[in-house]
C-alpha cells in the first residue's frame, strides 16, 4: 500500500497519475515510499516473489488520527482554535473516502493480478483551503456558535518544504480490470466525517494526549504566519 506522492507534482492542466507515470518524489517521505515501490517490484521480477502493489490518494473519514488536515480542522475548529493552512491554501489533493479505500485493497487482493500495479483515487479533487472552508460551513450547521463562523479562525502558515502542488489519481486500471470505483462523493463523505467526530468525543479524548500534543506544538505552534 502505497501513496500517489511517489509520482511527483501535478500542474493544474496536466492528466492524472496513471500507474505508468514515471515516479519523481520531491519530499524524503515520498522519495522512502518510491524505495519501498520498487524493492516490491524487484522482489517480485527477481525472485518471483507474488506482490499486489496499490497507490492511493489522501484518505479521510471516521478513526483518522488527528495530526491530519481533516480531523485537526473538525477539532480546532470545535475548541475556537486557529486553523492552520500551509501556504496559499491552494495546494490540491484527490480525497478518497476510507472506506471506498478498504473495498479496493480487499477487491485487489481477491481478484489483482500477481506483480501489478493498481491506483485508487476519489476522483474528488479539491483544494486544502475549500476543504477547511467546507468544514467551517458544516460545522456553522452541526455545531453552531451565536454570531461566529467557524471560517473566521483560518490562519495561513508558512508552508512546508517539498509540498507538491497538485495530486490526482486515474483509476481506469482497477475500473477496467477489477470493477471498482468510489462510491463517495466528497461531500456527503465530509459530512458524514464531521458528524462522527462529534459524536465520537470518547475516542478522541483518549488520543488527545501527550505525544499528540507535543506534534501539533512542533509542527504547527512554533510555525511563523
Amino acid at each position: 500500500m502505497s501513496t500517489d506522492e511517489v509520482y511527483g507534482s501535478l500542474k493544474p492542466q496536466d492528466p492524472a497519475f496513471r500507474e505508468d507515470t514515471p515516479y519523481a518524489p520531491n519530499s524524503p517521505y515520498a522519495a522512502s515510499k518510491a524505495a519501498s515501490d520498487h524493492f516490491v517490484r524487484a522482489y517480485y521480477h527477481t525472485y518471483g516473489l507474488p506482490t499486489l502493489t496499490t497507490n492511493c490518494s489522501n484518505n479521510y473519514g471516521p478513526c483518522q488520527f488527528l495530526e491530519k488536515l481533516i480531523p485537526l480542522t473538525i477539532l480546532n475548529a470545535l475548541d475556537s482554535k486557529p486553523l492552520p493552512i500551509y501556504g496559499d491554501g491552494q495546494n490540491v489533493r484527490d480525497w478518497l473516502y476510507v472506506i471506498d479505500h478498504c473495498e479496493a485493497i480487499y477487491l485487489v487482493l481477491q481478484q489483482g493480478e500477481v506483480g501489478e500495479t493498481y491506483n485508487i483515487g476519489g476522483l474528488n479533487e479539491q483544494a486544502n483551503l475549500t476543504v477547511v472552508e467546507k468544514i467551517c460551513a458544516i460545522l456553522d450547521d452541526l455545531a453552531p456558535k451565536p454570531d461566529f463562523h467557524h471560517s473566521s479562525l483560518i490562519t495561513f502558515v508558512k508552508d512546508r518544504p517539498g509540498h507538491d502542488r497538485r495530486y490526482a489519481i486515474d483509476c481506469t486500471k482497477i475500473n477496467r480490470d477489477l470493477g471498482w470505483q468510489p462510491q463517495e462523493k466528497f461531500d456527503s463523505g465530509l459530512l458524514k466525517t464531521v458528524q462522527w467526530y462529534l459524536n465520537n468525543s470518547t475516542w478522541v479524548n483518549q488520543v488527545r494526549s501527550g505525544a499528540y500534543q507535543n506534534w501539533l506544538k512542533q509542527n504547527y505552534e512554533n510555525r511563523k504566519a
